[in-house]
C-alpha cells in the first residue's frame, strides 16, 4: 500500500490561516518535498472568516487606511523564509480596476464604486477588506503548487482526538465528518465567550425587568432591535467596539451626517435612534488616527528599546520587570521621536537646536528631574511637552461639578484631539505614533515572555496593550467628528471617567455614574461595548472548549505574591506548540491567536514595518513543515483512531 499523504488541518480559515498558508508555500521548497494535503475548516468564507466576513453592515470601516494594509511578507520582515512581495489593499484595488489583478469574482455595484473611490488615504469598508482577504487566500492556495491538495470544509470543528499511540489526529466536524491530519493548527481569531458570573447576573436582571443587556461580544453579531427609538441606553467602553456601536445605532437606523458650509458635521436623525449615555475608565474615546505628515527628520528605528539594550538587561537580570526595565526605554524612545520632530519640524516652538537637545536628552533617564528641567527649558509652551501619564489618563484628577461641565470637558477634549491629529501643524503626534508602533512590533521579538516576571506579563497583555491601542489604534478622524455631531444633536451624552454601573432592583433599571462627577442616570438598557476577554477557559467555541475540557493543553499560570493566577489562556511554546499540563509540547498540535499565551499579533499589518504577524506566520509555517516531514504515520496508527 502506498504511504498516506501527510495532512495538515487548520481549525479556522480567517486571515491568520491565509497568512500561514502563504508562508507554507514560500518555505515548502526548502523544507518539505512530496505531496501534501491541507484541510481548512471554516464555516464562513475562507480568507475573511467570521470577523472580516462580507456579511456586515456596509457602514463599518477598517481603522487603517488602504495604504496601511497588506497580507504580504515583504523584504522588511526579519524571518528565515523567503520574502514574497505583493499588493497591499490599495494596490490590489487599483489592480482589480485595471485588470492586472485577476482571480476576482464579479463584484456588486457598491463594491465597484468603493474600488473606484479608494485612495491610499481612504479608510476602506470591512466589506471591501473581506474581498481582499478572500483573494489573498485563493492566491496562497494556488501558490502551494499542484502536488498540494487544499480542501475547504464549510463546517465547524467540534473537537480533536488522537490515535492511541499519539500519531495522527482526528478532527471532528459538526456535520459528523472526520478529518485525519498529522498536524492540527488551532488558528481561530476572536471567539465568543461564555458569560462570566457578573455578566450573566446582569443579563438575568434585564430579562426579569423587561430590559436589555449586551455582555462583551463582537459588536456586529449582537441583535440591538429590542432597543426602541428614543430609549436611553447606558454604554460602558469608548474604544473601537463603541465606534462600531455608534454606526449601527445611528447611521444603521437611517440617520445621516451632513457637512455644513463651515465644515462642521450635522446629524440628521431618522427618528429611530436611541439616546446613548457613554462612559469608560478614561471617559473619552480612543485617539483619532493621524492625517498629518512629518516635517522634520524622521526616526526610522528605536534608539533606546534596541536588541543591544534588551540583551544587556537579560544578561544582568534573571527576570525583567516591565515598569522598571522596559517602560523607561519605551518612554524615552517616544520622547526622542516626539521632540526630534518638534525641534527639526517647528524650530520656532523650541529654544536651542536639536543637536544640543539630543546630546543632553541622551544622557538623562526618562524618570528624572534633569529630563524634566531640560524639557521645561527647551519647550516653553507646556501644552507641547510630552506627558505620557496625562496622555494615558487625560481627565485624571478632574472633578466635575455638574452634568454640563462633563459634557463641555469631554467634547472639548475630543475637539482638541482632532485638532492635534488632523492639523498639518502638529506632526509631532505622528512621530509619537510611529515610535510606539516600532516598539509594539519589536516587543515580542526582543523580549522572551519566560524572562518576564508575572506582574510584567499581566502588564503587557493588559495596560501596555490598552495604552498602545488608545494612542495608536483609534478610529478614523471622521468618526470623532460624528461623535461630536451626535452629541450636539442630543443623542450622545458623556458620563465621564471612572464609570460605574449597577443593577438596581428597587427600580428595575441599570444605574450609572462616575467617581469624578455627580451625574447619575438610569436606563432599562445597558451595553458593554468591548470584546470578551480572550480566554480558552471560557471560550464558547466548541473546538477550544474541547481542547480545554480534554486537558490536552494547560492554562497559562502566573506566580504572583498572592499565589498562582490563571490567565485563562492556552499555554503555548515560542513555536506555538500546545503545551501539556507538564509543559511538554503536544506532538502535532499548534495554536495561534489572542486566546493563547503568545504575544497575540494581528493577522495583517502595515507594509515595510517588519510586522510581528508575518514573522510569526513564517516561523509557524517552518515548524509545521518540519513536523510533517518527520511524521510518517503507519496504517496501524490510522486504524487505532
Amino acid at each position: 500500500m502506498p504511504p498516506r499523504v501527510p495532512a495538515i488541518a487548520f481549525i479556522g480559515g480567517g486571515p491568520r490561516t491565509a497568512g500561514v498558508l502563504e508562508r507554507l508555500a514560500a518555505n515548502r521548497p526548502a523544507l518539505f518535498h512530496g505531496s501534501l494535503q491541507v484541510h481548512v475548516i471554516e464555516p464562513h468564507e475562507p480568507g475573511s472568516g467570521r470577523i472580516w466576513r462580507y456579511d456586515q453592515d456596509p457602514g463599518l470601516l477598517l481603522n487603517s487606511t488602504a495604504a496601511d494594509v497588506t497580507m504580504f511578507t515583504d523584504a522588511s520582515v526579519a524571518c528565515d523564509g523567503p520574502s514574497i512581495d505583493g499588493p497591499g489593499l490599495s494596490t490590489w484595488a487599483a489592480g482589480v480596476l485595471d485588470g492586472s489583478i485577476r482571480d476576482v469574482p464579479a463584484f456588486e455595484p457598491h463594491i465597484l464604486a468603493q474600488l473606484r473611490a479608494l485612495t491610499p488615504a481612504t479608510f476602506p469598508t470591512r466589506q471591501l477588506q473581506s474581498k481582499y482577504l478572500e483573494w489573498f487566500f485563493r492566491r496562497a492556495v494556488s501558490s502551494l503548487g499542484p502536488d498540494v491538495t487544499v480542501t475547504v470544509h464549510r463546517d465547524t470543528a467540534t473537537g480533536v482526538v488522537r490515535s492511541s499511540d499519539g500519531g495522527v489526529h482526528g478532527v471532528h466536524l459538526a456535520s459528523g465528518t472526520e478529518v485525519v491530519a498529522d498536524v492540527v493548527v488551532y488558528a481561530l481569531g476572536h471567539t465568543d465567550s461564555l458569560p462570566d458570573p457578573e455578566s450573566a447576573r446582569l443579563t438575568e436582571f434585564a430579562a426579569r425587568h423587561g430590559g436589555f443587556h449586551a455582555p462583551p461580544s463582537y459588536t456586529t453579531d449582537v441583535d440591538y432591535s429590542a432597543i426602541e427609538p428614543g430609549q436611553d441606553v447606558i454604554v460602558s467602553g469608548m474604544g473601537l467596539a463603541f465606534v462600531d456601536l455608534m454606526v449601527l445605532l445611528f447611521e444603521g437606523r437611517g440617520g445621516r451626517f451632513e457637512e455644513k458650509p463651515d465644515g462642521e458635521l450635522e446629524y440628521v436623525p431618522s427618528g429611530a435612534e436611541p439616546r446613548v449615555w457613554a462612559g469608560s475608565r478614561r471617559g473619552v474615546p480612543y485617539h483619532s488616527k493621524i492625517s498629518s505628515v512629518l516635517r522634520g527628520e524622521p526616526v526610522n528605528r528605536p534608539q533606546y528599546f534596541t536588541a543591544e539594550a534588551i540583551g544587556a538587561l537579560l544578561a544582568e537580570h534573571q527576570e525583567l520587570d516591565f515598569r522598571a526595565h522596559l517602560w523607561p526605554l519605551i518612554a524615552k524612545d517616544a520622547g526622542y521621536a516626539y521632540y526630534r520632530e518638534l525641534f527639526t519640524g517647528y524650530p520656532s516652538r523650541v529654544l536651542g537646536t536639536w543637536a544640543s537637545f539630543e546630546v543632553r536628552f541622551d544622557a538623562v533617564d526618562w524618570y528624572s528631574a534633569d529630563r524634566e528641567e531640560l524639557v521645561a527649558f527647551s519647550v516653553p509652551d507646556p501644552a507641547l511637552r510630552l506627558d505620557l501619564e496625562k496622555l494615558d489618563h487625560p481627565l485624571s484628577g478632574c472633578a466635575f461639578a455638574s452634568h454640563e461641565s462633563v459634557q463641555r470637558s469631554v467634547a472639548a477634549y475630543i475637539q482638541n484631539d482632532l485638532d492635534l491629529r488632523t492639523s498639518p501643524d502638529h506632526s509631532e503626534t505622528l512621530a509619537l505614533f510611529t515610535a510606539l508602533l516600532f516598539v509594539y512590533m519589536d516587543l515580542g521579538r526582543l523580549v522572551p515572555q519566560e524572562r518576564l516576571n508575572a506582574r510584567s506579563q499581566q502588564t503587557i497583555h493588559g495596560w501596555w496593550h490598552g495604552f498602545f491601542s488608545f494612542v495608536d489604534s483609534g478610529p478614523p478622524a471622521h468618526r470623532l467628528r460624528e461623535m461630536l455631531a451626535l452629541h450636539r444633536a442630543g443623542l450622545l451624552k458623556f458620563l465621564g471617567p471612572g464609570m460605574w454601573v449597577r443593577a438596581d432592583d428597587s427600580v428595575g433599571r441599570f444605574v450609572a455614574g462616575t467617581f469624578q462627577s455627580p451625574v447619575v442616570v438610569d436606563a432599562a438598557a445597558y451595553i458593554e461595548a468591548r470584546l470578551p476577554a480572550a480566554s480558552v477557559e471560557r471560550s464558547a467555541n466548541p473546538a477550544l472548549a474541547d481542547l480545554h475540557d480534554a486537558g490536552w493543553g494547560t492554562e497559562q499560570r502566573l506566580l504572583t505574591s498572592e499565589g498562582a493566577h490563571s490567565t485563562g489562556k492556552l499555554l503555548v511554546s515560542g513555536n506555538h506548540e500546545v503545551l501539556s499540563p507538564v509543559a511538554t509540547p503536544r506532538k502535532g498540535l499548534f495554536a495561534v491567536g489572542p486566546w493563547t499565551s503568545g504575544w497575540g499579533a494581528g493577522a495583517f499589518a502595515r507594509p515595510n514595518t517588519n510586522a510581528a504577524p508575518f514573522r510569526e506566520n513564517d516561523a509557524l509555517a517552518r515548524r509545521i513543515l518540519s513536523t510533517v516531514a518527520a511524521t510518517r504515520p503507519t496504517e496501524s496508527q490510522l486504524t487505532s483512531l
